[in-house]
């Protein structure tokens, strides 16, 4: 109990002192002017939904906000000999503590702390100039610009956890990103080192980039098509690289699909190819990514695949909205979360919304010696938000590794049953 005891009281305390806001609410550009004139610069403190706030008129705002992810769940194997697939039936998935500061009209800073993490707790960490028109230069611990599942935010997600393919994603590391959007596409270049949690100079150095069109780009339609590519120049270290993922659930004690470490992995390329649509309250989204790993000593490249296809149907909501540039970083054209109309509140007398997911998806570990496993896994989904917020998921997922990377590569067969209460502030 001690483990998670900390994030949880540390979350509530927040909670109870601050909402605050989410990812996807850093900014709220259409605020009035609402200077305080009790006070001799203007400055004005705000507490609401959105977090908070104190602003500075024509100097800076600062925001502070986090979340709280509660995880729970029961899972079974159906073949005979294996242990108990999830060692706990309750922990911390994440205990966020954010700030976000905006000095003048061209400077964006960031930084978001993990409590429950004590491997990686520092997410992003983050500076950006937006000093020129429709452009982004950002320099710090961030998201590499690679995968549209990655790029979304946390509290956004469909399902509790993203998609088998999300092992091939390089998610954040320490290094320096320029964007540029125009109205319907968006261009990231970037090169990065290692994660700042352990070490900069440790992982090599990456050059990323990530394109996107949007040939139908309305406020209720939108056709999302993306391109992305990586390259990473590993070390001789003795280290390697390691490819594995958990079975769409975080409560697993082990992978069922894992390379284990490649140790004379010299270079790692991926390749990127994403999709989406969305039609009012319906959204369909599929990725495709490929691996290969360069090896030293003239050993023969191993490579590696994955993908998913998902759908989303929100039953008494808008749409998630399709946001073509962030604040900072480069997280640009993702989807945002689902938004609760003032009447759908159940604090004001509402049900809550609603929305319905299913997803497929599959990893391929196997090649060239290297048996890390193959596993597709099936998932059906139901969120419910009932205030702002707060999200409460039910989640099902049919897992499926043959071969696995589990005794000798027998084959798995799982089910499993994931649910989330989720507070961002």
């Amino acid at each position: 109990m001690v483990r998670w005891l900390d994030p949880v009281v540390l979350g509530l305390c927040c909670l109870a002192g601050t909402p605050a806001l989410s990812e996807d609410a850093k900014t709220d550009k259409s605020r009035p002017d609402t200077r305080n004139p009790d006070q001799p610069n203007g400055e004005t403190l705000t507490i609401d939904e959105k977090g908070i706030t104190l602003r500075f008129p024509d100097v800076a705002k600062l925001r502070i906000g986090g979340k709280l992810q509660l995880d729970y769940g029961a899972a079974a194997i159906r073949q005979p000999g294996f242990p108990e697939p999830f060692p706990e039936n309750f922990a911390v998935r994440r205990a966020w503590i954010e700030s976000y500061l905006t000095l003048g009209k061209s400077l964006e800073l960031a930084l978001q702390y993990d409590f429950a993490d004590p491997m990686r707790p520092i997410n992003d960490a983050a500076a950006a100039y937006t000093g020129f028109a429709n452009t982004l230069l950002t320099v710090g611990n961030m998201k590499e610009p690679f995968s549209l599942d990655q790029l979304t935010g946390d509290n956004n997600t469909l399902f509790t956890e993203r998609s088998l393919a999300d092992a091939f994603a390089p998610a954040r590391n320490f290094g320096f990103a320029l964007g540029r959007h125009g109205e319907d596409w968006t261009v990231v270049a970037s090169v990065f080192g290692g994660n700042a949690n352990t070490g900069v100079g440790s992982e090599g150095v990456a050059a990323t980039g990530r394109a996107t069109y949007a040939p139908i780009h309305e406020d209720e339609r939108v056709l999302h098509l993306g391109l992305a590519g990586s390259f990473r120049d590993l070390p001789r270290d003795g280290q390697g690289l390691s490819l594995s993922s958990r079975s769409e659930a975080f409560l697993y004690q082990r992978d069922f699909v894992d390379t284990g470490a490649i140790r004379d992995a010299s270079g790692v390329r991926r390749i990127g190819l994403e999709a989406a649509y969305r039609d009012g309250p319906f959204l369909v989204q599929a990725e495709y990514i490929r691996t290969e790993v360069e090896r030293f000593g003239g050993a023969r490249t191993v490579g590696f695949q994955g993908g998913y296809v998902q759908a989303s149907l929100i039953l008494n909501g808008k749409g998630r909205a399709y946001k073509l540039a962030p604040d900072y970083g480069a997280t640009y054209a993702i989807f945002s979360g689902v938004q609760v109309a003032e009447a759908d509140r159940v604090s004001r007398g509402g049900i809550g919304v609603f929305e319905l997911g299913t997803r497929f998806s599959a990893i391929d570990l196997d090649d060239a010696g290297i048996r890390g496993g193959i596993e597709r896994d099936v998932t059906v989904g139901l969120n419910w938000y009932p205030d702002r917020n707060i999200r409460v998921v039910a989640d099902y997922v049919r897992s499926h590794t043959s071969p696995s990377a589990v005794q000798g590569g027998r084959t798995i067969d799982a089910d499993s049953f994931i649910g989330r209460f989720q507070l961002y502030w």
